[in-house]
């Protein structure tokens, strides 16, 4: 199946500027235009992928002789009760095939406590923001997983952590003001899908993880300046770790398309993409180094539901050992236009939402994607995003 196909989108904020320096110049290096707001790091935004690239690394590399340090790697994965507080009866039904579905959520960090620490001390509005929000759907036969991005300003129904309906906002407002237990309602309300598990990603060890493989290579399709970040991005391949990194994928201004937020996502999803490719690489599988390097990496800013064992996702690991890059697919929720009930909002497709939730419950999502084509999210080629 054809997986480059990418829908039509409104033209998101656009602006000119002049060019720095060809090269990897620090994003920092410039001054920044005045007025612009200072931009939160996307290391403390937006790793959403890892937790399902740390899956299929740990099973490829469990075959080749690791099994007992990833165990230990796996071990130490910080657990946290996210759903206590939610009664089963307010729940979608489990569905009744061997599909999974786990509900991602990139933070920025919690001033320096854990996810499960302010859980027990008791949740505080802002202490976590949310600003990627991701269903990974792996299918009951392991050979495809798909990941689906909502967008972090869709306009939806709040539930809070009791599953009981708080209010109208942007969905990245559910973990924010409510917490963990909210952030799962508000998402099984939204999709009507019962989340078979849960992680939080604390996007403070994203450089960590560009760095350990060496470097991400990614490809810029056509020339263009960042005014915000005052960096140029030069056509052609680049392989980018660290800072780089970092600027590629929070990038939103100029972009020569115009998508604004919703380009950010699809760079943040191609860098995603490339980086999955690099962990299941030769190179990396056959290093040593590299690999725990990585995985540790990976296992020190992810915290998942405390019924995620360590068994089940060793089992689920290796079951997918087989999985490679084309057989993930980057989606983006259907959307029909931009809103201002809470700031700048989004309006999601009502229709073809209900039609991709219910491909997901189905376990049929290469059925929904071939019957809307070019309008069914998908992400473009590695060499179509800006």
């Amino acid at each position: 199946m054809t997986r480059d196909h990418t829908p039509p989108r409104p033209d998101g904020p656009a602006s000119g500027g002049s060019s720095d320096p060809r090269g990897s110049s620090d994003p920092g290096s410039g001054s920044r235009s005045p007025g612009a707001p200072a931009k939160r790091g996307f290391a403390r935004r937006h790793r959403v992928l890892v937790a399902l690239v740390a899956l299929v690394a740990v099973g490829g590399a469990a075959a080749s002789g690791y099994l007992y340090y990833l165990n230990h790697t796996i071990g130490s994965i910080e657990r946290a009760d996210f759903t206590a507080s939610l009664p089963d009866a307010q729940r979608p039904a489990k569905i009744d095939n061997e599909s999974v579905n786990i509900l991602l959520a990139g933070v920025d960090n919690g001033n320096g406590r854990s996810v499960s620490q302010v859980i027990d001390e008791g949740w505080q509005p802002g202490v976590f923001r949310s600003d990627t929000i991701m269903v990974v759907h792996v299918t009951a036969d392991r050979d495809d997983a798909y990941l689906v991005s909502i967008p972090r300003d869709a306009y939806v129904r709040i539930l809070d952590g009791n599953g009981e309906p708080a209010e109208m906002n942007k969905i990245n407002a559910a973990l924010s003001t409510y917490g963990p237990g909210a952030y799962v309602s508000t998402v099984e309300h939204l999709t009507g899908l019962r989340m078979d598990h849960e992680a939080i990603v604390d996007w403070a060890g994203f450089k960590d993880i560009s760095e350990a493989l060496g470097g991400v290579e990614v490809y810029i399709p056509e020339t263009f300046y960042d005014t915000s970040q005052r960096r140029t991005w030069y056509e052609g391949r680049q392989n980018l770790k660290g800072d780089a990194a970092l600027a590629y994928v929070r990038t939103r201004y100029n972009l020569p398309d115009g998508s604004g937020d919703f380009g950010r996502i699809a760079r943040q999803q191609n860098f995603l993409r490339s980086m999955m490719g690099e962990m299941l690489s030769q190179g990396t599988m056959a290093n040593p180094f590299k690999l725990t390097s990585t995985l540790r990496a990976v296992a020190r800013y992810v915290t998942v539901d405390d019924e995620f064992s360590t068994g089940e996702i060793r089992n689920l690991a290796l079951s997918l050992r087989g999985l490679q890059t084309e057989d993930v697919t980057f989606v983006t929720a259907p959307w029909t236009g931009y809103g201002n009930e809470a700031g700048s909002t989004v309006h999601l497709d009502k229709k073809q939402c209900a039609a991709l939730w219910k491909a997901m419950a189905d376990d049929d999502m290469a059925a929904y994607l071939d019957k809307y084509g070019n309008e069914s999210g998908v992400l473009e080629g590695p060499r179509g995003v800006s």
